[in-house]
Protein backbone atom coordinates (compact mmCIF):
# COMPACT_ATOMS: atom_id res chain seq x y z
CA UNK A 1 0.00 0.00 0.00
CA UNK A 2 1.21 3.35 -0.40
CA UNK A 3 1.63 6.30 2.27
CA UNK A 4 2.52 9.69 2.37
CA UNK A 5 4.17 11.75 0.20
CA UNK A 6 5.33 8.50 -2.48
CA UNK A 7 1.37 8.20 -2.98
CA UNK A 8 1.15 12.06 -3.93
CA UNK A 9 4.29 12.18 -6.53
CA UNK A 10 2.49 9.09 -8.40
CA UNK A 11 -0.76 10.86 -8.08
CA UNK A 12 1.01 13.85 -9.60
CA UNK A 13 2.86 12.40 -12.02
CA UNK A 14 -0.41 10.64 -13.67
CA UNK A 15 -1.73 14.10 -13.67
CA UNK A 16 1.17 15.25 -16.00
CA UNK A 17 1.40 12.52 -17.93
CA UNK A 18 -2.82 12.57 -18.82
CA UNK A 19 -2.19 16.48 -19.49
CA UNK A 20 0.97 16.00 -21.99
CA UNK A 21 -1.15 13.20 -24.01
CA UNK A 22 -4.26 15.25 -24.30
CA UNK A 23 -2.21 18.02 -25.38
CA UNK A 24 -0.05 16.07 -27.77
CA UNK A 25 -2.96 14.38 -29.13
CA UNK A 26 -4.98 17.65 -29.72
CA UNK A 27 -2.37 19.00 -31.65
CA UNK A 28 -2.03 15.63 -33.70
CA UNK A 29 -5.73 15.74 -34.03
CA UNK A 30 -5.63 19.33 -35.26
CA UNK A 31 -3.23 18.39 -38.30
CA UNK A 32 -5.04 15.06 -38.99
CA UNK A 33 -8.14 17.33 -39.78
CA UNK A 34 -6.56 19.72 -41.33
CA UNK A 35 -5.11 16.98 -43.79
CA UNK A 36 -8.75 15.65 -44.52
CA UNK A 37 -10.11 15.91 -48.22
CA UNK A 38 -12.93 18.73 -48.81
CA UNK A 39 -15.32 18.21 -51.44
CA UNK A 40 -13.06 19.16 -54.18
CA UNK A 41 -10.65 16.24 -52.89
CA UNK A 42 -8.06 18.30 -51.75
CA UNK A 43 -7.08 19.09 -48.12
CA UNK A 44 -6.38 22.77 -46.33
CA UNK A 45 -2.66 21.73 -46.33
CA UNK A 46 -2.71 20.84 -49.92
CA UNK A 47 -4.54 24.30 -51.44
CA UNK A 48 -1.83 25.84 -48.87
CA UNK A 49 0.86 23.70 -50.93
CA UNK A 50 -0.77 24.60 -54.37
CA UNK A 51 -0.98 28.58 -53.87
CA UNK A 52 2.80 28.03 -52.48
CA UNK A 53 3.81 26.44 -55.64
CA UNK A 54 1.94 28.80 -57.99
CA UNK A 55 2.76 31.89 -56.82
CA UNK A 56 6.92 30.74 -56.65
CA UNK A 57 7.94 32.72 -59.40
CA UNK A 58 6.04 36.14 -58.29
CA UNK A 59 8.25 36.53 -55.25
CA UNK A 60 11.72 38.44 -55.41
CA UNK A 61 13.72 38.40 -52.99
CA UNK A 62 12.58 41.89 -51.49
CA UNK A 63 9.29 40.37 -50.44
CA UNK A 64 10.90 37.27 -49.19
CA UNK A 65 12.78 39.20 -46.75
CA UNK A 66 10.16 41.49 -45.42
CA UNK A 67 8.21 38.04 -44.99
CA UNK A 68 10.75 36.72 -43.00
CA UNK A 69 11.16 40.04 -41.23
CA UNK A 70 7.32 39.83 -40.28
CA UNK A 71 7.38 36.14 -39.06
CA UNK A 72 10.52 36.85 -36.80
CA UNK A 73 8.33 37.21 -33.23
CA UNK A 74 6.80 33.73 -34.17
CA UNK A 75 8.85 31.05 -31.53
CA UNK A 76 11.26 29.87 -33.69
CA UNK A 77 9.57 25.63 -33.31
CA UNK A 78 6.79 27.32 -35.15
CA UNK A 79 8.08 29.53 -37.67
CA UNK A 80 8.19 27.53 -40.82
CA UNK A 81 4.94 26.55 -40.40
CA UNK A 82 3.47 29.65 -39.96
CA UNK A 83 5.54 31.10 -42.91
CA UNK A 84 4.26 28.27 -45.22
CA UNK A 85 0.84 29.06 -44.18
CA UNK A 86 0.77 32.71 -44.86
CA UNK A 87 2.94 32.50 -48.17
CA UNK A 88 0.15 29.99 -49.03
CA UNK A 89 -2.83 32.67 -47.96
CA UNK A 90 -0.79 35.91 -50.09
CA UNK A 91 0.18 33.44 -52.99
CA UNK A 92 -3.82 32.60 -53.05
CA UNK A 93 -4.44 36.14 -53.13
CA UNK A 94 -1.93 37.03 -55.64
CA UNK A 95 -3.03 34.31 -58.16
CA UNK A 96 -6.80 35.88 -57.45
CA UNK A 97 -6.13 38.91 -58.16
CA UNK A 98 -3.94 37.69 -61.44
CA UNK A 99 -0.89 40.01 -59.58
CA UNK A 100 1.69 40.38 -61.85
CA UNK A 101 4.22 40.04 -58.77
CA UNK A 102 3.77 39.97 -54.99
CA UNK A 103 4.59 43.07 -53.30
CA UNK A 104 4.50 44.48 -49.67
CA UNK A 105 0.89 45.66 -49.93
CA UNK A 106 0.12 41.82 -50.50
CA UNK A 107 2.28 40.38 -47.99
CA UNK A 108 0.69 42.51 -45.35
CA UNK A 109 -2.79 42.06 -46.35
CA UNK A 110 -1.87 38.08 -46.25
CA UNK A 111 -0.62 38.33 -43.34
CA UNK A 112 -3.48 39.63 -41.61
CA UNK A 113 -5.77 37.27 -43.15
CA UNK A 114 -3.66 34.07 -42.39
CA UNK A 115 -2.98 34.71 -38.53
CA UNK A 116 -5.70 34.66 -35.80
CA UNK A 117 -6.74 37.89 -34.29
CA UNK A 118 -4.91 37.51 -31.28
CA UNK A 119 -1.23 37.57 -33.18
CA UNK A 120 -2.46 40.80 -35.08
CA UNK A 121 -1.12 42.62 -32.17
CA UNK A 122 2.66 41.37 -33.22
CA UNK A 123 2.62 42.15 -36.51
CA UNK A 124 1.16 45.88 -35.98
CA UNK A 125 4.02 45.97 -33.57
CA UNK A 126 6.32 45.07 -36.34
CA UNK A 127 4.80 47.06 -38.74
CA UNK A 128 5.54 49.94 -36.33
CA UNK A 129 9.11 48.86 -36.03
CA UNK A 130 9.55 49.32 -40.00
CA UNK A 131 7.76 52.48 -40.58
CA UNK A 132 4.55 51.01 -42.00
CA UNK A 133 1.01 52.70 -42.09
CA UNK A 134 -1.47 50.29 -40.97
CA UNK A 135 -4.42 52.85 -41.44
CA UNK A 136 -5.21 51.12 -45.24
CA UNK A 137 -5.54 47.52 -43.73
CA UNK A 138 -7.61 48.58 -40.64
CA UNK A 139 -10.66 46.97 -42.17
CA UNK A 140 -8.96 43.50 -42.37
CA UNK A 141 -7.85 43.67 -38.66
Amino acid sequence: MLHGWFLWFILLWILILVYSFAVGGFFMFRKFLKKMPKADGKSVMDWEEHYVNESRHLWSDQEKAFLEDLVSPVPELFRDVARHKIAGRIGEIALRENAAKITEELVIRGYIQATPKRDHKFLRKKLFENRIDVSPYEHLF
